[in-house]
Parts: structure tokens; sequence; C-alpha cells
């Protein structure tokens, strides 16, 4: 019988007003329904004392930037759009780091895959927005590096929402397993 339990990391991809404030460039109203799941998911990384990532988009203030070809300037560091949402900045712990990226995925060009790595973690949870562009960027690259990935379907959506199940679809069928909150508390 095989009782290796692998050693997981939560991904909290992208939780920042950008997002999730009203009034702001990239937020709507669905997105509201991923924040009682991102709650209960980032309460159980702390009380478990589970590796938590804050995966957030920082662009270099005032550098030009490949990604502004596709989109406004956007998530430039020190910038409103840029903070946390109200709750979900990172608290002083050993096991909470920020690693900032500036492409879709987590993984793309930054330290993420090192530092998961250098602590063990074989499996993540991703969690967070959208679930078309950056969670399933990130879940693309972590199958790739050979992590075994898990979405709770409650923690993420877009506002296509076709394209969130239609990369669900994908993510289940080739990259991961989506599944339910409670599967992602009890993997934490």
């Amino acid at each position: 019988m095989n009782t290796h339990h692998p050693k997981t990391a939560l991904l909290l991809v992208d939780v920042i007003n950008s997002f999730y404030e009203a009034g702001q460039p990239n937020y709507y109203p669905d997105v509201e329904d991923t924040l009682p799941a991102l709650a209960e998911l980032r309460d159980t990384a702390r009380e478990r004392d589970a590796l938590l990532v804050h995966s957030v988009e920082r662009h270099y203030r005032g550098l030009a930037d490949f990604e502004f070809a596709k989109l406004p300037r956007h998530h430039q560091d020190g910038e409103h759009d840029a903070a946390y949402f109200s709750g979900f900045e990172p608290v002083e712990r050993a096991n909470e780091i920020v690693v900032p990226k500036r492409r879709y995925s987590g993984f793309y060009a930054t330290d993420l895959d090192l530092v998961l790595r250098e602590q063990g973690i074989e499996r993540v949870i991703v969690a967070g927005v959208k679930t078309n562009v950056c969670i399933r960027a990130t879940v693309q690259d972590a199958f790739a590096g050979g992590f075994d990935v898990f979405v709770p379907r409650e923690a993420t959506n877009s506002n296509r929402p076709h394209l969130a199940e239609a990369s669900l679809e994908d993510i289940d069928r080739y990259f991961g397993r989506v599944g339910s909150l409670a599967e992602a508390k009890d993997l934490l």
C-alpha cells in the first residue's frame, strides 16, 4: 500500500485589486464568486503551515514590456491595480512568499520552480484568476515541470465563462485534476 502523501503548495494567482476591486480595469462581477473559496484555501494553508505562494503580476514601472503590445499598460509595481486585494495580503511567516511574474504563467522567468523543488513540493493547488489565461498558463507550466496539479473549481473563474469551462476541461484532461474546494483543502 502506497502511503506517500505528496507535499503540497497553494498558489494564489493574481488576487489583486485589478481583478477584484469594483471599478478597476479588469474587474468583472462574477470574480467575487471566487472569494469565499480563496479565503478558505488561504486560511487552510496558514493553519496547516503549508507553503503559500502569492503569484502576482508585477511589471517594472515605466519600462517597456512585451505584454503591453497585447494589453494596455497595467500592474506596474507600486500602482493601486497591482496591490493585493484587501484581506489577501501576505502575512509574515516562513511558509508564505511572493513570487512576482511578468507573464501569464507564475513559472515563466521566475524562480517559482526552484523554490518549490527546494521545499520538496510535488503538488500545487492553483487558484485565482483568470481560468483561461493566468491559471491555465501556470497549470500548463507546472505540469511541464513535473508537478501534480489540482485546480479547485470554486476558486477560479473568468469574465468569459465559456473559455473558463473549456480551460477546466483541458486542464482536467491534459494537465492535472479539477475538483472541489473540499478536495483541495484535504490535499493541503
